[in-house]
């Protein structure tokens, strides 16, 4: 990496939190904190801009000391949206994502996505030796015209649209627990109460 320009920082929190109740994931204590902080704290050492990806709430987010977009339509259109209206906010090289629902994710595993985006990969994607985390990952911001011809044609899947790019698998078997999410509420008692 060339410094901290070439790269820009995306927390997705866009989604519809059905499983909560409708209650947004991004914006739910853990700690003291809100959720999304996590991830915002993360990624403040390895980047020069950094965005919130939310489609609710908005002002709440903007509380969090961070400029906030949406996706380009209102139809919740999942986690690639969100990561489209991240590239075509900044104007880095590198966009490093992570979700807004893992707490446990720390700079130094952002750091290890970075350093697996070499030259030649456009994706490096976290892995916890049995499953890819794909919203844990550092994309090249080159590949926004291809995301929006994928998107255009009603694809949603994040998985496929990454695996069409040979995404460079990092591997953290040695800490699969950092992708603890959560989902429910249940989830976030569990995780309050087991880290």
């Amino acid at each position: 990496m060339n410094g901290q320009n070439t790269v820009a920082g995306l927390v997705l929190a866009g989604g519809r939190a059905r499983r909560m109740d409708g209650r947004d994931k991004g914006l739910l204590p853990f700690r003291g904190l809100p959720l999304a902080a996590y991830g915002l704290a993360a990624l403040q050492p390895l980047v020069g801009a950094t965005w919130i990806s939310a489609n609710r709430n908005r002002d709440a987010y903007r509380q969090l000391g961070y400029p906030v977009i949406a996706d380009a339509n209102t139809d919740f259109d999942g986690p690639l949206a969100g990561i489209l209206a991240g590239m075509r906010a900044c104007d880095s090289e590198i966009l490093l994502i992570v979700p807004c629902d893992t707490p446990l994710i720390e700079t130094a595993d952002l750091q290890r996505l970075l350093a697996a985006l070499s030259d030649e990969p456009a994706i490096a994607a976290a892995h916890d030796g049995n499953r890819w985390h794909p919203t844990v990952a550092a994309l090249r911001t080159h590949l926004a015209a291809d995301l929006q011809a994928y998107l255009d044609r009603g694809e949603r899947k994040l998985q496929l649209w990454f695996t069409a790019h040979d995404p460079v698998r990092v591997d953290f078997s040695d800490r699969p627990g950092i992708f603890a999410n959560v989902n429910t509420a249940l989830d976030l008692a569990e995780l309050d109460r087991h880290t």
